[in-house]
């Protein structure tokens, strides 16, 4: 099915479809709030939607952050356990002991190794059912369905309505819509999609066909009214921004030529600057690593550009929300970065240490236990080896401790200072 269709019918995908009507009742609040003061824009509409819904995801995105900033931290050590390891994918026991030791680091920080992947996995459904919204609006936001609801009612009735429609889609290249079809006939669905896509010409162009002179009364009052309600600073929500430009070479409205262009700029400048506010991970060394880094700056440079492209053949609906939910984001992400360069690592540690106590609390195990695991494991992560392998477990443990006490005047945000942080929150546990 063409991606540039709309279509009417709500997704039936698991989850992103109930949240996608929750989202669509929302929606039609906002419409029907707006309207009791005598204002009717979907644009305005899909605005306000997307600060409220980016509102609401915030301590996600906060959560996903804090994360991001202990990743940060750990990578140094969980690369030095790859690195220990290293050609030894063969040796069940190796492997056995990386896991054991890469799960330490993680307790060591008070971190899930799921801790990103949930976040993602919250946040992308609710993307999914956001943009849903906003692609199909006559199919979620029962307002405007409603207002176009006596012009389907009309038209449905017509003998042979199907071909005719099929017709006006062809000889007026509407490429955004297609008919579905139940049996020989299109559903009403189709038909809401299909006078939701109409431009206002084209509207008058449906009110003169012959076969619907019954009832052109009610497709001029519709089309009256649906054109208020998509006008966005003299653009129609249901047109791209391509036609306004096209429209402009052969006698049409400049300036709407210049509004029209804003569209794909806006959405191309907005998600540059998101993309820049958020925080850009560490360089670490080797090839890997930076053949990963030299691939996030592409994808960061391409996907405004992608985004951009896209405006000019997609609705301005569309676009208004890509503009919008970028802008949103880039304000969201300037409160966020500030209050993360408030929050000290030890103290980040702390909050997830107490987290997992209660945790481990609410399981019947004991807070200590946890944590011990964890001092014993970084212990091995952290030891020096030297001489020979043979080296047994007290000698090592010794230097270990010793090494702990030397470093009681660690630099505050050091690995040394978390080493010890951790130690000191062991070491309470103990006398409990």
């Amino acid at each position: 099915m063409n991606l540039e269709m709309i279509l009417a019918t709500k997704s039936s995908t698991p989850i992103i479809g109930q949240l996608a009507t929750v989202m669509g009742w929302i929606m039609d609040g906002i419409y029907r709030l707006l309207n009791i003061f005598g204002i009717q824009n979907i644009g305005l509409c899909i605005i306000i939607f997307s600060i409220l819904i980016y509102a609401l995801m915030t301590p996600l995105q906060i959560k996903q952050q804090k994360f991001s900033k202990l990743s940060a931290i750990m990578q140094p050590e969980l690369q030095k356990i790859q690195k220990k390891y290293k050609g030894k994918n063969n040796d069940t026991a190796a492997m056995q002991k990386m896991q054991e030791e890469t799960q330490a680091v993680y307790q060591k920080y008070g971190v899930s190794p799921t801790g990103s992947c949930v976040q993602l996995a919250i946040q992308f459904p609710i993307l999914m059912a956001l943009y849903q919204v906003i692609y199909k609006i006559p199919a979620y936001v029962g307002s405007v369905r409603d207002i176009l609801a006596s012009a389907v009612t009309s038209i449905t009735g017509v003998n042979g309505y199907t071909d005719i429609l099929q017709q006006f889609i062809t000889d007026n290249k509407m490429t955004r819509v297609q008919l579905i079809m139940d049996g020989s006939n299109a559903t009403s669905n189709s038909v809401t999609d299909f006078l939701y896509a109409l431009s206002p010409s084209q509207w008058k162009t449906l009110a003169e066909t012959s076969q619907f002179a019954g009832f052109t009364d009610t497709l001029n009052s519709t089309a009256k009214e649906i054109s208020h309600v998509q006008n966005f600073f003299g653009l129609n929500i249901a047109d791209q921004p391509l036609t306004y430009i096209k429209a402009a070479f052969v006698g049409g409205s400049v300036l709407l030529a210049i509004v029209a262009i804003l569209i794909p700029i806006l959405a191309w400048a907005t998600q540059t600057l998101s993309i820049k506010l958020m925080p850009q991970a560490a360089q670490q060394s080797g090839d890997s690593q930076q053949d990963a880094m030299m691939n996030s700056k592409t994808m960061n440079m391409v996907m405004p550009l992608m985004s951009a492209v896209f405006c000019f053949t997609f609705p301005v609906g569309l676009g208004i929300y890509w503009v919008a939910s970028a802008a949103v984001r880039s304000v969201q992400q300037v409160v966020i970065n500030k209050k993360m360069d408030k929050i000290q690592i030890e103290d980040l540690i702390s909050e997830n240490m107490k987290k997992m106590e209660k945790k481990r609390e609410k399981a019947g195990l004991p807070p200590q236990k946890i944590t011990n695991q964890a001092h014993q494991s970084a212990k091995n992560i952290n030891k020096i080896e030297k001489g020979s392998s043979n080296t047994n477990v007290e000698t090592r443990a010794k230097k270990v401790e010793e090494a702990y006490k030397d470093a009681a005047n660690a630099k505050p945000g050091s690995i040394t200072a978390k080493a010890n942080l951790v130690k000191a929150f062991d070491e309470r546990n103990k006398k409990k």
